[in-house]
């Protein structure tokens, strides 16, 4: 019997859930199957998860197919609906080792078809320990689940659930784990990172969840928060964006608009000038700070004159690293009802954002060259950089070491060394 198979589509946390899977599958049992850890961030991803389940069933006619993640947490209608699909496991479900033993033990006496149970109802996070994934160079670690926010073109909330933090204990716990298996990295992982600690006792922010793990595990050489909430941000985290080396000076950044009419449409909780303001602030407590943002283009009612708002942002907060979304509605939502604008506008903008992105690339590459920079080896020839930019060796380098080098150039796309 062979070992099941695993395509994990969206975020990177789905990643880290598709290797607790793994486990969870393995001691289960689990043979002859393939799941699916699909994504419903927006139509289009909801589409392609549908298209990669008929594409797996294709390629394995006599395997089960299980699908899990975002998209069947919101419509596992959709895909209990699909010839194809065998089981549909909620993303509660999918972290219950008896989710698992049951499927291995049968798929249709034991087992309903579809096990999605109401994720509004969930209060915990559950705590898998993972080794890390990706490189052997690099692990991350799960702090935080679900958002409490409702952001109008969002459905995330439906497929994670409400906000819920694992304990700084069993965080700093599983680092010093990861620390002692050789990983020089460490990167803390969430949906919405910023509101880490809101339900644990006396409510700590992520700013302290940090400063913990840096005192606590003095051996990691380096920590990395992926994607924040700027507006959330506390006096802690913005101490140890000031004070503390071990911290990469690399932020990714939740802004999606910089128009301030239509962050309100958004229902986001800041505004252009708060995020300009902490872009800088940011920078002048550490000079080296680099950004990448999420930017959605074409929200219904944007105009040109909205859209140029957020063209300027990328200057006035000196973006780097760009994720453009062009806007496609998702039911359910409120901004699906809301005057939808024209998809060639939509397809234009968000090309101009991407161009925008691409001048900044080349411009945070053009003035790396001769700078001295710390890289962590990801493959022989790859590497990255404090600020996460990728970096080429024209000699191959020893995998997960820390190699410090002095940037040569750029070939347009990323470092060379």
């Amino acid at each position: 019997m062979s070992a099941p198979k695993f395509t994990t589509l969206g975020c990177r946390l789905n990643a880290y859930e598709t290797e607790a899977m793994k486990d969870l599958a393995a001691q289960a049992g689990l043979s002859n199957a393939v799941v699916v850890n699909t994504c419903a961030v927006t139509a289009e991803a909801v589409r392609k998860a549908r298209q990669e389940i008929r594409k797996l069933r294709r390629e394995n006619p006599d395997a089960k197919v299980i699908v899990t993640g975002c998209a069947a947490q919101t419509e596992p209608e959709t895909f209990a609906r699909m010839d194809e699909v065998d089981a549909v496991i909620g993303n509660t479900e999918k972290m219950t080792p008896d989710t698992w033993t049951g499927l291995a033990a049968d798929f249709i006496g034991q087992t309903e078809a579809v096990q999605v149970n109401d994720i509004m109802s969930v209060t915990e996070t559950a705590q898998h320990l993972i080794d890390g994934f990706g490189t052997r160079s690099r692990a991350y670690v799960q702090v935080q689940n679900g958002c409490d926010h409702r952001c109008t073109f969002c459905i995330i909330p439906y497929g994670r659930g409400n906000s819920r933090s694992v304990p700084a204990g069993v965080i700093v716990d599983q680092i010093k784990r990861l620390v002692d298996k050789g990983f020089n990295e460490v990167v803390l992982t969430g949906v919405d990172l910023t509101s880490w600690g809101a339900d644990l006792p006396a409510q700590p922010k992520l700013g302290d969840l940090v400063m913990r793990i840096l005192k606590l595990v003095p051996d990691l050489p380096r920590l990395r928060i992926s994607s924040i909430d700027s507006i959330e941000v506390d006096e802690n985290l913005m101490q140890a964006i000031a004070t503390e080396p071990r911290l990469m000076p690399h932020l990714h950044l939740s802004l999606q608009h910089g128009d301030d009419l239509i962050l309100k449409r958004m229902k986001r909780r800041h505004l252009r000038d708060d995020a300009i303001r902490f872009a800088e602030e940011a920078r002048r407590l550490r000079p080296e700070m680099t950004f990448g943002a999420d930017i959605i283009a074409g929200f219904p009612t944007e105009t040109e004159t909205h859209f140029e708002n957020s063209l300027r942002l990328v200057r006035e907060c000196h973006l780097t690293w760009l994720h453009v979304f062009p806007y496609s509605p998702r039911q359910g939502t409120p901004a699906a009802r809301m005057p939808q604008v024209d998809g060639r506008a939509i397809k234009d903008r968000a090309a101009r954002l991407r161009d925008a992105g691409a001048q900044a690339v080349r411009q945070h590459l053009a003035a790396q060259t001769g700078r001295a920079h710390s890289v962590l080896m990801e493959a022989p020839d790859m590497g990255r950089t404090e600020q996460f930019t990728e970096v080429r060796f024209s000699t191959p380098q020893p995998v997960g070491e820390i190699v410090p080098t002095t940037i040569t150039g750029n070939d347009g796309e990323r470092l060379v060394a």
